[in-house]
């Protein structure tokens, strides 16, 4: 897979399918619309292109906005190659591109530097300054320029609009399981393992320390049933997001603790996938008080990943 910062330099592409957006999540709505962008490719023997935007448009237009990410830019790129797409395009987003008017995008942009022969995009797709064109917009200036647009209905499961900003709600709820329907995989965090202040050991559970990365959506605070990723290798876990407010606490962080006993991480890089929320955090009179909470959190994480486990081996 080609990824390019801004235009290539590559001016022909053999029929170019493409289409746009930021992709957070890579949900299952993303992989509808990349799937089809991809088979229609392949049909016509033809280059599928993603156009993508750097920084996230609502940092230049709404800059006050605290947005933060369900995947980082790797991570993206990672699964737009899964996914089968031959080409990313990043674009720099900056006001003067933001007020490129709608025919001047679909002319410009999409006609001129990209070539675009057929475009995918959701049915609710809006473009250009302020928003101002719509679906039926781009279908005219398809016309005019020379593409064809296939409006995509999105996708719905259990009643909900498969979306990036109801999966960030989801997560930030802390309803992980949740969220794992609509993403098809369960969410998340990846840092590097450093150390604390060894309480974990003393309580009979020891813990890898690593920080909230501050881009990324991160759970409500809580206990979760969950799967530690080291070096490929997968460990049942249970993950506590919060200040500790035993211990008067006041920075939130991530702490994991493998239950098969590898405990020497320091300074590993370390993947947390949440599976399910066992409950919320809490605040404990005594270190022995929070000793029993931990042994009944373990068992009901043993009994969620155990659940688990026969869900995805059957």
């Amino acid at each position: 897979m080609k990824v390019t910062r801004g235009y290539s330099d590559e001016v022909v592409r053999p029929y170019p399918v493409g289409t746009i957006g930021n992709f957070d999540g890579h949900h299952l709505g993303h992989r509808a619309l990349l799937k089809q962008v991809v088979e229609t490719a392949r049909r016509a023997q033809g280059t599928a292109v993603v156009l993508t935007f750097d920084p996230h448009p609502v940092k230049i237009l709404a800059p006050h906005v605290d947005l933060q990410f369900l995947t980082s830019g790797d991570e993206k790129r990672a699964r737009f190659e899964e996914a089968g797409i031959d080409q990313v395009i990043s674009l720099e987003f900056t006001q003067a591109f933001a007020s490129l008017s709608p025919e001047m995008f679909a002319e410009q942009v999409l006609s001129k530097r990209l070539g675009l022969k057929e475009i995918f995009v959701g049915q609710h797709f809006a473009f250009g300054h302020k928003r101002a064109g719509q679906i039926d917009d781009l279908t005219e200036l398809g016309k005019r320029f020379g593409f064809i647009v296939h409006p995509i209905i999105p996708v719905m499961i259990n009643g909900r609009v498969v979306s990036s900003t109801c999966i960030r709600q989801l997560i930030i709820a802390g309803h992980v399981e949740q969220a794992a329907v609509l993403l098809g995989r369960h969410y998340a965090l990846s840092g590097i393992v450093y150390p604390g202040e060894g309480r974990g050991r003393t309580l009979g559970c020891p813990t890898a320390n690593l920080e909230l990365p501050p881009d990324r959506v991160a759970p409500a605070d809580g206990i979760y049933a969950a799967v530690a990723i080291l070096d490929q290798e997968r460990h049942d876990s249970v993950a506590y997001i919060g200040t500790r407010p035993t211990f008067d606490g006041d920075e939130r962080r991530l702490e994991v603790s493998i239950l098969d006993g590898i405990h020497e991480l320091y300074g590993r890089t370390l993947t947390v996938e949440f599976i399910g929320r066992i409950r919320g955090d809490a605040q404990f009179d005594s270190g022995e008080a929070l000793s029993r909470q931990i042994t009944a959190d373990v068992d009901s994480a043993r009994g969620i990943l155990r659940r688990y486990h026969g869900t995805i081996g059957g």
